[in-house]
């Protein structure tokens, strides 16, 4: 049977305008991406193959190209849709940040960091720049490592904060590892960092580091 032979309320997208994207499945969100299915399945049992064929939405939407484009039903139309997504998903994130004081949107941050951090396969080092009334300047991933550790220079970061005149600083960096516990290289190298930036008067407000799911605050640790 068809979607369109479904109830309305089962159907995926009359679903999401009755009651909200937060009301459907990864199968039926999916669906309403693909649009279609193919011979003798509907787009949501097209998508529930997909889903078991990768082990889940984010393996899937984080799949390299050529994987993705693999898959049946996908190809490099899907995947470039697919890309255009997570992009304005990412941008929209940085614009809520930009509009107002990072400090009273943590929520926001968060999902901005796990957005652009937790698909990384090696250690990135970021830095979120921020104005005298903490509403977000820039975001530049700096340095980018194995999958252990990254190299970061307090050098550079100083330089990257003189530039754009920041007032102050969240420091930020994925642990491939999924674990986002801070080591004592993480601990070490916040407060080099913290030296390095006080001397030109700028100060670090934090230290996220993005794990699987989780993004631990060095500031609510009281580690900063």
């Amino acid at each position: 049977m068809s979607i369109n032979q479904w109830p309305a309320g089962e159907r995926p997208r009359e679903k999401l305008l009755q009651r909200g994207a937060g009301a459907l499945s990864d199968a039926e969100l999916l669906a309403i991406f693909l649009r279609t299915g193919c011979a003798g399945k509907s787009a949501v049992d097209l998508a529930r193959e997909l889903l078991g064929q990768f082990g889940g939405l984010r393996p899937l939407l984080e799949a390299p190209r050529e994987a993705f484009c693999a898959g049946l039903g996908l190809g490099d139309a899907k995947y470039t849709q697919l890309a255009a997504v997570l992009e304005m998903a990412r941008r929209h994130l940085g614009e809520s940040l930009s509009a107002g004081d990072v400090l009273t949107n943590p929520d926001t941050v968060r999902r901005f960091l796990v957005a652009q951090l937790r698909h990384c396969q090696r250690e990135v080092f970021a830095l979120l720049l921020l104005d005298n009334q903490h509403r977000l300047i820039h975001y530049e991933p700096l340095f980018e490592g194995t999958l252990d550790s990254a190299s970061v220079y307090p050098r550079e970061v100083v330089k990257l904060v003189l530039q754009y005149n920041a007032a102050a600083v969240i420091l930020a960096h994925n642990h491939p590892s999924g674990v986002a516990e801070p080591s004592q290289a993480d601990r070490g190298i916040t407060h080099k960092l913290i030296d390095a930036l006080e001397l030109v008067g700028v100060r670090v407000l934090d230290h996220m580091i993005v794990g699987d799911g989780s993004v631990t605050s060095f500031a609510e640790r009281g580690l900063i």
